[in-house]
């Protein structure tokens, strides 16, 4: 796996952008500040968008209405969110009306409505399956709720594992480390209905009627390594949670198609990395593999340093120390 060519903005090689919203679109209450025009310009173009968002927490309308606030014209129909994906996996195995106790916020609760099914909040409902989404407002009490419901025998299901969630006050714990609490406690691990998982891209697709698709996405543990089990190119941004040494240590599922400082580089032709077998050339870098070492040498535009360094660490099967990876990043000003 390396890094693709584009010698024409993705925006004209891809029919449809499946865009993750947190560290892509928006760092919490913010905005990030290439977005509003980087998704506008794509649209102009005939590019089809779908928001396709690991968070639960919120309904697809909220979502949309919050995306229109900030500069991003968003429709509820183009926003595909986990609670969804984890309604939809709970009434393909219980029938109409069947009780949910869900550990979650609204949007969570509504969707599980939408899918034929009862949400409830207590034990004493004899709920069938448990849902767990992030929340703000989680509380202990519902948890506890959960629990017993688990260890009692209902099925467990989280809308997503993600360990973290970029916010506008830095890297916070996500619903896949507040998903820790029940499953620790009751020796069951939740199946689990966000990405890297099928449904949250495949319903993207059927709503955008892609071909082509193009994920885009600040996690190579979800987003990347979601577009690679169905086969879709991907655009890693370095807007959220992945640092320059996480992309080089990643294993070749988790490795993107394109990389861009943030979703601008939709509208932005991707240059030609070279490897001859001992160094990779883009720009006026060069990464050259010496024994258990990465060097890099040359100047000019750091990204394409980056992505030297991508293709070298890659393409040479190696696993280099992390200390010395951040050596290296640092040149870039990493």
């Amino acid at each position: 796996m390396t890094l693709l060519t584009a010698s024409q903005p993705l925006h004209s090689l891809y029919d449809a952008a499946l865009i993750d919203l947190d560290g892509v679109v928006y760092l919490g209450p913010r905005v990030v500040p290439a977005a509003p025009e980087a998704v506008a310009k794509a649209r102009a173009q005939g590019m089809r968008v779908a928001f396709v968002t690991n968070n639960a927490s919120r309904t697809p309308a909220a979502v949309a209405e919050h995306l229109t606030a900030l500069g991003v014209t968003a429709a509820a129909d183009e926003v595909v969110t986990s609670a969804q994906a984890a309604a939809r996996l709970i009434a393909e195995r219980f029938p109409p009306g069947s009780p949910v106790l869900v550990v979650g916020d609204t949007g969570l609760r509504q969707a599980v409505r939408a899918h034929g099914l009862r949400p409830v909040t207590t034990i004493h409902d004899r709920p069938v399956a448990v849902v767990q989404g992030y929340s703000p407002r989680l509380g202990f009490d519902l948890a506890v709720e959960g629990a017993l419901a688990v260890a009692a025998g209902a099925l467990f299901v989280v809308s997503n594992n993600d360990a973290t969630a970029p916010m506008g006050r830095g890297i916070q714990p996500g619903n896949g480390s507040f998903a820790r609490v029940i499953a620790h406690a009751t020796h069951q691990e939740p199946l689990v209905a966000g990405k890297p998982e099928p449904p949250l891209h495949e319903e993207g697709v059927r709503r955008t009627g892609a071909v082509n698709p193009l994920v885009i996405g600040d996690r190579l543990d979800t987003d990347i390594e979601g577009a690679h089990r169905r086969g879709a190119a991907s655009m890693l941004v370095l807007t959220g949670v992945t640092t320059p040494v996480d992309l080089l240590l990643a294993p070749p599922q988790r490795r993107p198609s394109y990389l861009a400082y943030d979703i601008g580089g939709l509208n932005e032709p991707h240059p030609e990395v070279l490897w001859d077998g001992r160094e990779a050339r883009c720009g006026g870098w060069t990464a050259t593999v010496h024994s258990d070492r990465l060097l890099l040498q040359g100047s000019g535009e750091r990204l394409d340093g980056l992505r030297a360094l991508c293709v070298a660490a890659w393409q040479s099967g190696r696993v280099f120390a992390p200390d010395s990876l951040h050596e290296v990043t640092g040149i870039l000003g990493w």
